[in-house]
């Protein structure tokens, strides 16, 4: 792998978390930013454990199935706000609002 490629890999994740931390209006916005980390983290913990010489299949199924859960606990919190508050702010969060 060439040395642009492992750049733009191990830079994904610090992309993913700088959106994380900018995008913080709608929790839909912040789910997909929490699906971006993971997804960055699939691809950059094993490229990691490769150059390590570590076997790396494991952690990258592992990383998946968290991932997978974390989508649909995310999913199934944001039904239940928008049902309960009207809408998916995430500034309606308070107990005196909703």
């Amino acid at each position: 792998m060439n040395n642009t490629a492992m750049t733009i890999m191990c830079l994904l994740p610090i992309l993913a978390m700088t959106n994380m931390l900018l995008n913080q209006t709608h929790f839909l916005m912040t789910l997909l930013s929490l699906e971006g980390i993971t997804l960055s983290l699939v691809l950059f913990v094993p490229l990691m454990l490769m150059n390590c010489s570590a076997p790396n299949t494991a952690m990258a199924v592992t990383l998946l199935t968290f991932g997978a859960c974390e989508a649909s606990l995310g999913l199934s919190l944001m039904v239940t706000m928008s049902r309960s508050c009207g809408n998916d702010m995430l500034k309606s969060l308070t107990i005196s609002k909703c």
